[in-house]
């Protein structure tokens, strides 16, 4: 366990520094479960500045020249604002840690009675690894789009825990080929949740629903309707239960508990500055009516303002899958597919469970309409979740749904149009001190 634990500190030194080759390597199944069971790692550290740099909240003047450079440039959009190096290094601690874990697997021939074992390390190894590429893809790639996806820039794609290895940034459409065909793995390796049993929530040893819906969630950006309302729905088959916030105290300081029964993996951000400085937009209040629970169960009076409580991990920004995101995606895609009575079906459900004993179910005339009444509850439901920045990215390609985000500092108006180029952060320039990899534009 030692040696698990100096790789887990060489981590820390990823793009920078090479591990001393005097570390003993983890050699069988339990050593790379052990590696995987750190969940300080790779259950924290996601990126959060798509958070910092979204529309669910404002920062009074005082809190915002409180705040680090690379927390007070992104929120007003600075053509070059700093980002913080540990937006990009995070990630990519998580990802050095699943490469070590599938050098060792792939190399390990299981016994019959080691087998599921071995899947299930491998499973949870590659969904590790796609979604901390999936992280970066949202902050440092443009929006993907099937047309530009086959030459814009993508990540460095490692495969491997060589971090000498040079890697350059590939396209878009390559990473997100690789993200999708490791995640299609994952979900055929890791284990079903067993009927009437809840399902593990922990990064270190994930089930098919988490694929399932980390598949869903990626399709959703991308594009591919019937395959994001494929694998939310195969998600749901396996877990779909959601919380009856009737029963939520919302006077308890995080009311919403830590794994609760929605989660299907717990992950979280590294930044606090949301939920920690922000006040809740108005915009945004305005949008629960009265018989919403979620109106108090998600946020919270502190001098004349609102603040967020509603978080899924009692504090930080839950960046996981749960379930409530899984019946927006099937909604949402019900939509786009002009199946009007199904997406109000996965709507309406929803919807009853966050609602008091007055809740009467809403109905939609048309696609377009059921799709807009999606889209508004993805808004209601999705707040501070590290989501609201994904949404805005894919969906100012469209028109009907593009919107200009405004701040106002110290008297001063910032504005961040539709597909500008600053919904593409910049890598954070210690990265490019250190790795010979193209810039984003601006």
């Amino acid at each position: 366990m030692a040696s698990l634990a100096c790789f887990s500190l060489s981590c820390e030194k990823y793009l920078d520094l090479k591990p001393d080759k005097s570390q003993v390597v983890p050699t069988t199944l339990d050593d790379c479960q052990a590696l995987l069971n750190n969940v300080r790692v790779i259950g924290q550290g996601y990126p959060s500045v798509g958070e910092i740099s979204s529309d669910d909240y404002y920062l009074p003047d005082n809190d915002w020249a409180t705040l680090a450079l690379n927390e007070r440039e992104p929120y007003l959009w600075l053509n070059k604002a700093e980002v913080g190096f540990s937006e990009w290094s995070s990630p990519y601690n998580c990802i050095l840690i699943a490469n070590q874990v599938l050098s060792v697997i792939n190399k390990i021939n299981p016994t019959i009675q080691q087998q599921q074992q071995w899947k299930s390390i491998k499973g949870a190894a590659l969904l590790l690894r796609s979604f901390s590429f999936y992280t970066l893809t949202e902050i440092f790639c443009v929006p993907y789009s099937t047309s530009t996806a086959s030459h814009e820039l993508g990540i460095p794609i490692r495969y491997t825990p060589d971090i000498s290895e040079k890697v350059d940034r590939g396209t878009l459409q390559q990473t997100f080929d690789r993200i999708l065909t490791d995640l299609v793995t994952a979900a055929e390796l890791l284990p079903a949740v067993k009927p009437g049993s809840k399902p593990s929530k922990s990064v270190a040893m994930p089930v098919k629903a988490a694929a399932y819906a980390a598949l869903a969630r990626v399709c959703l950006i991308t594009g591919d309707f019937t395959k994001a309302y494929n694998y939310a729905d195969l998600s749901l088959k396996q877990h779909d239960v959601l919380m009856d916030f009737k029963i939520i105290d919302p006077n308890e300081y995080f009311p919403i508990p830590r794994f609760n029964d929605e989660v299907l993996y717990e992950a979280n951000a590294t930044g606090y500055v949301p939920v920690s400085y922000g006040k809740v937009s108005p915009e945004l209040y305005r949008l629960y009516n009265n018989g919403d629970l979620r109106k108090t169960v998600f946020f919270r009076d502190n001098a004349g303002n609102k603040e967020f409580q509603g978080t899924y991990n009692q504090g930080d920004i839950f960046v996981g899958f749960a379930t409530d995101e899984m019946y927006l995606i099937r909604a949402e895609c019900s939509a786009r597919a002009g199946n009007t009575i199904l997406a109000m079906a996965d709507l309406n459900k929803l919807r009853e469970s966050r609602w008091d004993s007055s809740y009467t179910p809403v109905t939609a005339n048309s696609s377009e309409e059921a799709l807009k009444l999606v889209l508004l509850e993805r808004r209601r439901e999705l707040p501070f979740r590290a989501l609201r920045w994904s949404d805005l990215r894919r969906l100012n390609k469209d028109a009907r749904f593009a919107v200009t985000l405004r701040r106002t500092l110290e008297g001063k108006e910032y504005t961040l149009p539709p597909n500008d180029l600053r919904y593409t952060l910049l890598i954070p320039r210690e990265v490019l001190e250190r790795v010979d990899i193209p810039q984003n534009s601006r």
